[in-house]
């Protein structure tokens, strides 16, 4: 563990993990990222004490991007029984492993993968499925969403950068074929950022809009798809609507 500890010790980190002792980890943003982290954290945190109460240790959870561990190693520490973090950098996966064994958390393991190529019936199904800063990373979030609820068999928590919205009726086809719009996508552009540590793989990025986030949830098979109340102290992107936090149920 000493010598996990000196590696940790030697670099900065993208979050601050509490280590033995008490001594925290260095961040290279100093720390100006903490209270998304924080706030991400409180929000699920209470959220999962309400739904799940009692002894965790029984309980499943895959973290979906789970980058440098944080909230699986919270997850972890809160009592749940097996946490698995997936995560596409390798780097990541690294990382995490590192921290988790100078935490001594022998119930948390880590792996490479995207979240497309997952495959439900090699990892199984887990009680909680966290997505916390994916969905609006990827071309396909329709797809990670169906993924996440084929691998869910009790709770998804779903946090994302969300766009504005749009409304009214289209000529699907023809002026006499009108439908509805549920929502929409906006693009983000990420295609000269993809070698980033917190950006896309592919860079090519549709960030929903609320209505057509929770469309999409009830029609891949969640249910009760609800946005939860951000605690006032939040980080302002959380505060002011910018970023949800979406939970759901199977």
């Amino acid at each position: 563990m000493s010598q996990n500890l000196e590696q940790i010790r030697s670099r900065e980190w993208f979050y601050t993990f509490e280590l033995p002792g008490g001594e925290k980890t260095r961040t290279y943003h100093g720390g100006s990222l903490d209270a998304i982290h924080e706030t991400r954290w409180a929000m699920l945190r209470d959220w999962l004490r309400q739904r799940f109460q009692g002894d965790l240790g029984d309980l499943r959870v895959l973290d979906l991007a789970s980058h440098q561990g944080f909230f699986s190693i919270r997850m972890a520490q809160m009592g749940f029984g097996e946490v698995i973090g997936v995560e596409a950098r390798g780097q990541h996966v690294e990382d995490s492993s590192l921290i988790a064994a100078a935490l001594g958390m022998d119930q948390v393991s880590f792996r490479q993968g995207d979240i497309h190529d997952i495959d439900a019936g090699e990892l199984g199904q887990f009680d909680v499925v966290l997505m916390l800063g994916l969905l609006y990373h990827l071309e396909n979030p329709v797809g990670a969403l169906r993924t996440c609820r084929a691998l869910c068999r009790n709770a998804c928590l779903v946090e994302t950068q969300i766009v504005p919205g749009m409304t009214g009726q289209v000529d699907f086809g023809s002026y006499e074929f009108v439908r509805p719009l549920k929502g929409t996508f906006g693009i983000i552009d990420e295609t000269e950022e993809t070698h980033g540590p917190e950006t896309s793989i592919t860079g090519i990025c549709l960030v929903p809009s609320l209505d057509g986030l929770l469309w999409i949830m009830d029609k891949v098979g969640f249910e009760q798809p609800a946005v939860l109340p951000p605690p006032p102290d939040a980080y302002e992107q959380l505060r002011h609507g910018k970023r949800v936090m979406v939970s759901a149920t199977v």
